[in-house]
Order: structure tokens, then C-alpha cells, then sequence
């Protein structure tokens, strides 16, 4: 296995996005680019890629604008771009995705979006499913569109009183401030992302996965959302794109597996012929990084090797 690191533009013409590809020693089988969640980073998948590697996948990803890398400064983190910050962050998954096939232009191309790289890969596949082999959508939810109007609205407030790169702690509480309650008493603020302490530990000493979000990336996230669950553009999905949704039965993000059930069946309404739904029980929103994460593994790879 080779692991390599590289830099190209971003859309907003300033940034250097940062990448990480892992490739197979052997003859690639097929690719799979994997597209981060909120609050993390493309290398927090190295466990995952690694196993991939292994069965003969190429593995590809990069750190979102405002995450990781792909960031300037302190100011950075959380911040995608303004204005059309949404459409900044689906070019650079673009750009990486038109690279790699470029690269291997006979092999089938797979994509894997996590948490808020879920709803993100479900706006991809509304513009460019056509040129996919398949889409896994992991960790996702269903949004109320009431929610996210009030949540653009205070976003877009506190930008004009404060500025975009301002960091709303009501906006804080209001996206992510009940996900731990389903797990209190808790040990950690971040119990809700998997039962694997170790992995929650980690996860809170690293600062790439503790910064607060500015309120762009909140309003720019919201915008994504609201594209992902647009009806008008989920008509445009691909009929014969094969889609896969894996989430944790006690993933809050998914309201315990309501959330992704609803999403499901939204899609289900566009015909598209090869849709299946996952769901773990007993684990949390980190699926890849849950106790259970072996049998997680071979379930994508089954499903994944059947659409070689």
C-alpha cells in the first residue's frame, strides 16, 4: 500500500485543499472516494482506507474547506466561503473526483459521504450520479425544512451584525447541542459518536475536531442540506445508480434510524432500481470507528465488489 499526500486549488482560488490517496499494491478494482463529515478530517479514515487497500480499491479524499489542511489560518477552521461557500466545497469533491478518474479511467468509481459528507454526496449525486458506479451514504438524517430556514436565518443575522467568520454558540446548541442526550449520564461530550472510548478520547484531543463552526459554514451546510432533500433535484438522480444507506440504529444524527429511514424512503419514490438500507443496532454515528466496525468492513466491500 502506497500512502500519499498532495495539494490542489480550491474553487475559492485561495486555498490549497489537501488530499490523501491510498493505493493498492496490486491491480486497482475499483475507487472509492471518501468525503468527510463536519468537525474532522480525511485522515481519520486511514483504518478504513487501509482495509480497502487490502482488497484491491484505491482510495481518495480531501479535507473540506475550513477542515484539516485546508486551512490557512486559525480563523479558517469552520469557514467554507462567501459567498456560494456549498458550491465551493462540491467543486473540490469535483475537481478530486475528475483527477482521480482521470487517473484510472476504466475502473469503476465509487463514492462514500459521511455525516455532513452525506448529505453532501447526495447533492453530488442530484449533479453528477450519472458518472458514479455508486454512492454508500453513511451516518445521514432526514432535516425538518423549517429547521433549516431558522437556522439560515440566524446564521445570516449574526453574520450581519458580526461577520461570517463569527462563531454562534446558539447556533452550536441548536445543530449539534442534543446528540449527546440520548447517551446521558455520559462520559465525554462525544459519547454519541461511537462506544469505542478510545476512539471518543482521541477524538477530543485532537483540535482538528474541536474548533466551533463559523456561522458560513453553518449557513453554507444548511444550503447543502436543503439541495440533498430537494425533490426537483432528486428527480435528476440516475435511475440505475446503485445506493447504499449504513447508519448506526442509535445515531442521533439519524433520530435513532428514523431520520435515515425517511430519507430512504424519499428515495425510494424516484424509481432508482438498486437501493438498499443498513441499519446497526447498538451502534452510534461512527460507524467505521465503532466496536463492531469488522462486520461494517465486510458489508461495504460485499457491497461494493457486486458492483465491480
Amino acid at each position: 500500500m502506497k500512502k500519499e499526500e498532495f495539494v490542489y486549488t480550491s474553487r475559492d482560488g485561495a486555498t490549497g485543499i489537501h488530499a490523501i490517496s491510498w493505493a493498492p499494491d496490486g491491480e486497482v478494482r475499483g475507487v472509492l472516494q471518501i468525503i468527510h463529515g463536519m468537525i474532522e478530517f480525511i485522515d481519520r479514515y486511514d483504518r478504513f482506507a487501509r482495509f480497502m487497500t487490502e482488497n484491491g480499491f484505491y482510495v481518495v479524499g480531501n479535507d473540506h474547506l475550513g477542515h484539516g489542511k485546508s486551512v490557512i489560518d486559525a480563523d479558517a477552521y469552520g469557514y467554507f466561503a462567501q459567498p456560494k461557500g456549498n458550491e465551493c466545497v462540491v467543486s473540490d469533491i469535483r475537481n478530486l473526483h475528475r483527477r482521480t478518474a482521470e487517473k484510472y479511467p476504466n475502473v469503476p468509481y465509487f463514492m462514500l459521504g459521511h455525516s455532513m459528507g452525506s448529505f453532501l454526496v447526495r447533492q453530488y449525486m442530484t449533479l453528477f450520479g450519472a458518472e458514479l458506479s455508486g454512492v454508500i451514504v453513511m451516518g445521514t438524517g432526514s432535516q425538518p425544512g423549517a429547521v433549516l430556514k431558522l437556522g439560515k436565518l440566524l446564521a445570516r443575522a449574526n453574520a450581519k451584525r458580526h461577520g461570517w467568520h463569527y462563531r454562534s454558540a446558539a447556533l452550536q446548541k441548536m445543530a449539534l447541542g442534543s446528540n449527546n442526550k440520548p447517551f446521558e449520564p455520559a462520559r465525554t461530550p462525544a459519547d454519541w459518536l461511537t462506544k469505542d472510548e478510545a476512539i471518543v478520547d482521541a477524538y477530543l484531543r485532537n483540535p482538528l475536531n474541536t474548533f466551533m463552526f463559523t456561522v458560513n459554514g453553518y449557513y453554507e451546510m444548511f444550503r447543502g442540506i436543503e439541495w440533498a432533500q430537494n425533490r426537483a433535484y432528486l428527480k435528476k438522480i440516475p435511475k440505475d445508480l446503485p445506493v447504499l444507506f449504513v447508519s448506526g440504529q442509535d445515531d442521533p444524527v439519524g433520530d435513532m434510524g428514523k431520520g435515515v429511514q425517511k430519507a430512504f424512503r424519499e428515495l425510494s419514490r424516484y424509481g432508482i432500481r438498486d437501493l438498499q438500507m443498513k441499519l446497526y443496532p447498538g451502534d452510534r454515528h461512527e460507524i467505521l470507528n465503532e466496536t463492531d466496525h469488522e462486520i461494517v468492513d465486510a458489508d461495504l466491500l460485499t457491497w461494493l465488489e457486486a458492483r465491480l
